[in-house]
């Protein structure tokens, strides 16, 4: 067994996150670990990174007892840790960051030909055509994975953790990332692969460990598991998978587009959207839906095309502007764009507001605090302290804060870029349950999202793009994953 993890508990104060969990990987296999955000899995795998200490257990790797006192203890023994955000220097080669901070050195000179020589032979044994000497921001996504996985190796990794490795990657990217980790299987070196996408988990994962407030909750192989059975088990009951229901009434036209355009982004897109309404826009990434509903919350600036908002014309100049004229904004990058991370939960969730609650230049701080509470009351968010970091939460809980923040503004356009994204099944549960409240109160949302099944269930209606345009536009019984995929291919119906 390459790592056994046995009773591991840790708390931080009254908090027990772990209590008691065993979790082991065997060689050469990949093995899910999931859970729903908080379950406790960035707190076990920061325990075997040596970042923290446990209150009691024990790790094995390798045989042998271990102590990972500092984060270099682990590295020492093996053990390589992939973020979702990848530490790697775009304004650097191939294999300049193969080997960034451990430079190979001939007579106290860098040794660029023996880094380039060693950078082929890891792509070699991989069977990876890639140049070292390619520049790194001219690699898609998966390449700077396959490029991280490359450098684990290169230092002997005998165990490789990937954190939601694949969240902005395409489906042909998770095809070749999914190809490499089978070929690093192959090599007898173990990966623990940390998903929310439970399609993902069965397709290439060995084994799996479901953790639930702390604890396993289930184990086991992979084989004959489905999505519902990995989803019940994170949350503690069955999950939703089918349309969801809700009482659409639909209204008024809050927001209408004419061929609108900006130059190398999205050409001639046209559309209409009712209060009341849920409407979709998906495709492929890559496809213009982000940029165009930037321009259209006046991020960037458009080339032509019209623009009304409850029959009035708007000609977006500046996020602020497009706040006043009713609409918001929940942005695809939340870490990025959606929060400040060096203020609080509170700060966060009412910054949206502050217009709102002033009088004569003098902030309304207690009626600030009484809507923020009344927020993180409707969304359920899960908070210590109001006045902690927004960065204390979870990925889920820090999405609701966004949420709350928008909520508050009460606008007649909401707009959703990939709401779910690097959320567990429970919150995504959660999220759909204020879209869907947000629609029966009258706002017009639209959502942005790849993922065709939650289209599907969300959406009145979805408009489909390729290459910046719209291809075609779905609803009722054409509104399927077989019609999606061909028109965000380039297909016709």
């Amino acid at each position: 067994m390459a790592l056994n993890m046995a009773g591991i508990d840790k708390s931080f104060g009254a908090n027990k996150v772990l209590r008691g969990v065993d979790f082991s990987v065997g060689d050469g296999e990949i093995h899910a670990l999931i859970g729903e955000n908080g379950a406790g899995k960035t707190t076990l795998m920061n325990i075997l990174g040596g970042v923290l200490q446990p209150d009691a257990g024990e790790i094995r790797f390798g045989g042998e007892k271990r102590v990972f006192s500092v984060p270099k203890d682990s590295l020492n023994a093996g053990i390589a840790f992939i973020h979702q955000e990848l530490n790697l220097v775009n304004d650097l080669n191939v294999y300049e960051n193969l080997f960034l901070g451990r430079e190979l050195k001939k007579a106290g000179r860098i040794d660029r030909k023996a880094m380039i020589a060693r950078s082929n032979d890891v792509f070699g044994r991989l069977k990876v055509e890639l140049n070292p000497e390619t520049p790194l921001r001219a690699l898609d996504a998966s390449y700077k994975q396959i490029v991280e996985i490359a450098r684990a190796l290169l230092f002997d990794a005998k165990l490789i953790i990937m954190d939601e490795p694949t969240t902005s990657l395409t489906e042909v990217e998770i095809e070749r990332v999914f190809d490499m980790m089978r070929a690093v299987k192959k090599t007898g070196v173990s990966m623990v692969f940390i998903s929310h996408k439970l399609g993902e988990v069965l397709e290439i994962c060995d084994r799996f460990t479901v953790l639930r407030d702390g604890a396993v909750a289930q184990q086991g192989m992979i084989e004959g598991v489905t999505e519902r059975d990995l989803a019940r088990w994170m949350v503690g009951h069955d999950v939703r998978t089918e349309k969801l229901e809700r009482n659409a009434r639909i209204g008024d036209e809050v927001l209408r587009v004419k061929h609108l355009s900006r130059e190398r982004a999205f050409e001639d897109v046209s559309f209409s959207l009712r209060s009341g309404e849920i409407l979709g826009f998906t495709g492929l990434l890559g496809d213009g839906r982000s940029e165009l509903f930037q321009t259209l919350f006046g991020v960037e600036p458009k080339s032509s095309g019209e623009i009304f908002v409850s029959g009035k014309p708007y000609k977006p100049k500046s996020t602020s502007h497009a706040c006043a004229a009713g609409l918001g904004y929940v942005p695809r990058n939340r870490k990025e764009n959606g929060i400040i991370p060096d203020m609080s939960i509170f700060e966060n969730g009412s910054i949206v507001t502050y217009g709102k609650f002033s009088r004569a230049g003098w902030l309304m701080e207690k009626t600030l605090r009484t809507n923020f509470d009344k927020w993180e009351r409707e969304l359920s968010i899960k908070l210590a302290s109001a006045d902690d970091l927004i960065t204390s939460l979870s990925g889920g809980n820090q999405q609701k804060v966004v949420l709350a923040k928008w909520l508050s503004a009460a606008p007649k356009v909401m707009i959703f870029d990939n709401p779910t994204q690097g959320v567990d099944v429970g919150a995504k549960e959660d999220i759909y349950d204020i879209i869907l409240k947000l629609a029966e109160n009258g706002v017009g949302v639209v959502i942005l999202s790849s993922e065709a099944q939650e289209i599907i269930r969300l959406c009145d209606r979805a408009m489909v793009m390729y290459h910046g345009a719209v291809r075609g536009e779905l609803s009722g019984e054409s509104l399927n994953e077989h019609t999606i995929m061909l028109l965000a291919t380039g297909g016709e119906i």
